[in-house]
């Protein structure tokens, strides 16, 4: 085993470990390492009722957007398609409105299986139609995502409004972790399952990156491996969208700053990726804990800030670099032509 090959990994653990640890002793309410070694009930009771589930949640949620996003970009060919811009988070916000609309008692793993089934729908129909876009330039790919995400999130808005579910839908439409208790998160550990299933297959999602006659060449089945990536990208969306609510730019940013030290290849990047979208969202949690204490902001706007600035000088360094810095299909044509597949 190369150590050397795994230093950024091994960095990136324990940076995440020591944050983890600082994390549950951030809050309104003080928690002491003395008081608890002391067995203080109450301390203990708010460290398992509320810290320590919420550290869970934001570790799953920066680990499963990230590697959703990982997985998009690769089998979309493209460094700008995430859960955002494919129109995945959207999807998932109308499934929970449904779900509120006709199953209004519902608990919250039933406005599950509504986000699960709309998230998967929608990220399907805007692949399907982008496949069927002629002139695919890098940067209009993930502009259609975001026009087709703007079109079902206007009908959200309109039957919310409609039907007066505009209050209740709230909690879905920006992203906190201030309600995430014991007994109401832990759908968010479907994240950890999913994650692996992505590890198990991430040979076969680069693959399916390479176009569809590169796939069949290598007996890959090709829109098998494409619908179970969407698929697996989108359920780890909304099994967050429903406890979390709606956290842009992760599965954006996260892949394309990990890709630029470690490259594309997912396998590779694929546990630096889900390390550093968890310490990404930790960070973010924290300031946004700290900085206005005790009040608290969500953690939609510290992400989109910040988010907004790196994907704008992401964008700028692409392009500046080239249309091979910024479509994963330039390089796996070139890949595709010397193993005598073309890739598509």
């Amino acid at each position: 085993m190369n150590i050397k090959k795994h230093y950024s990994t091994i960095i990136l653990a324990g940076v995440l470990a020591v944050l983890s640890v600082c994390s549950l002793f951030v809050g309104v309410l003080d928690i002491k390492l003395s008081d608890l070694a002391g067995g203080d009930v109450q301390q203990w009771e708010i460290f398992f009722i509320s810290r320590l589930p919420r550290l869970l949640a934001i570790l799953c949620t920066g680990i499963g957007m990230s590697v959703a996003g990982l997985i998009m970009q690769q089998l979309c060919m493209n460094k700008f398609v995430s859960p955002t811009t494919g129109a995945t988070i959207s999807s998932a916000q109308f499934g929970i409105l449904l779900a509120l609309l006709y199953m209004p008692s519902s608990t919250l793993w039933g406005r599950a299986i509504f986000a699960f089934a709309a998230a998967i729908l929608g990220t399907w129909i805007f692949v399907w139609f982008i496949q069927r876009v002629q002139f695919k330039d890098v940067v209009m790919v993930p502009l259609v995502g975001i026009m087709f995400g703007n079109v079902i999130g206007g009908i959200t808005n309109y039957l919310a409004y409609k039907y007066e579910m505009t209050q209740a839908l709230s909690s879905w439409l920006v992203g906190h972790f201030s309600l995430v208790l014991r007994g109401r998160y832990e759908i968010v550990y479907l994240v950890a399952p999913l994650v692996v299933l992505a590890f198990v297959f991430a040979n076969h999602f680069n693959i399916v990156g390479m176009g569809k006659d590169f796939s069949r060449n290598l007996g890959v089945p090709y829109n098998v491996v494409l619908f179970m990536g969407l698929s697996i990208a989108a359920m780890i969306t909304a099994s967050i969208v429903v406890v979390v609510g709606s956290i842009s730019y992760i599965g954006l940013i996260v892949p394309n700053l990990v890709a630029m030290f470690k490259g594309d290849k997912i396998r590779g990047t694929l546990i630096d990726t889900a390390l550093f979208g968890a310490i990404f969202v930790l960070v973010c949690d924290m300031i946004g804990r700290i900085v206005i204490a005790p009040y608290e902001l969500p953690i939609e706007l510290i992400i989109g800030i910040l988010g907004s600035i790196v994907f704008i000088g992401l964008l700028l360094y692409r392009l500046k670099n080239g249309r091979k810095a910024v479509s994963i299909g330039k390089r796996n044509t070139d890949a595709a032509k010397v193993t005598g597949g073309t890739a598509k």
